[in-house]
């Protein structure tokens, strides 16, 4: 299957940031018109969107709500969100507002049956936030970091009916040091999950590397997509250009 380019939508008091290495003191501001830039993604041929609402990470429910019902309603293509999801209300709420896949990430660690008995409910719908800090998992908007590893959390779900693992390197997320592609490819081999690439990717180089690791259309685990943000909003990499390179991959 081709490669899965999701332009990221971040979302802090409404407006379209991107965060370093996760943190909310160091927010570069894009935008403030989180659905606007949704259908910009959308005119370069984007369908597929990766929103978070990083205020609702860090509170542990939604903060954003009304920017990503704009941006769902709007965008023509599959909406995946992420960004304090801990409970089952909030994972009904979402589907029900029309979101393709909501992601889990500190409910997966404190809580997976909550996460287990979702994705048997939800199939296809929920993806699992791998968030490592030196190959440990960090939570609560990475503002902690557990003793449990990215396999070992990744290995937890292995039959467990999620859709994909979003694997992220929050010490490159947002600082454009390219993707830690051996990483990725290491938790796509060692589970039999697809996985989502994401944190640091620079230019179209990560996108031609990750597409070589793309699963095969019939077969389990490989490398899903990859979530890319600052580097397209800073213009170091072309949307329409990186969804070329993964489709001909």
């Amino acid at each position: 299957m081709s490669l899965i380019v999701f332009p990221a939508i971040d979302l802090k008091a409404g407006q379209v940031v991107r965060l370093a290495e996760g943190d909310m003191d160091r927010a570069t501001v894009y935008g403030d018109d989180p659905a606007a830039q949704a259908m910009l993604f959308a005119g370069a041929g984007a369908q597929h969107l990766h929103v978070v609402d990083l205020d609702g990470a860090f509170a542990g429910n939604s903060v954003n709500g009304e920017a990503v019902k704009a941006i769902v309603e709007r965008f023509p293509g599959h909406v995946q969100l992420g960004g304090g999801i801990r409970t089952r209300a909030s994972v009904e709420r979402w589907f029900d507002l029309g979101v393709a896949r909501v992601v889990i990430g500190t409910a997966a660690l404190e809580d997976p049956e909550f996460v287990r008995a979702a994705a048997r409910d939800f199939p296809g719908g929920i993806v699992v936030a791998v968030d490592a800090k030196d190959g440990m998992v960090a939570t609560k908007g990475w503002a902690d970091v557990s003793t449990v590893s990215a396999t070992d959390l990744a290995r937890r779900f292995e039959d467990a009916g999620v859709a994909a693992l979003l694997f992220t390197d929050v010490g490159r997320d947002g600082m454009l040091k390219g993707c830690n592609v051996e990483a990725t490819v290491d938790l796509a081999r060692a589970v039999a999950i697809p996985v989502i690439a994401s944190g640091g990717v620079k230019g179209i180089g990560d996108i031609h590397v990750l597409a070589l690791h793309a699963r095969a259309k019939d077969g389990n685990g490989g490398v899903e997509g990859v979530i890319t943000g600052r580097a397209l909003y800073d213009g170091r990499l072309d949307l329409a250009a990186a969804l070329s390179v993964a489709a001909a991959a």
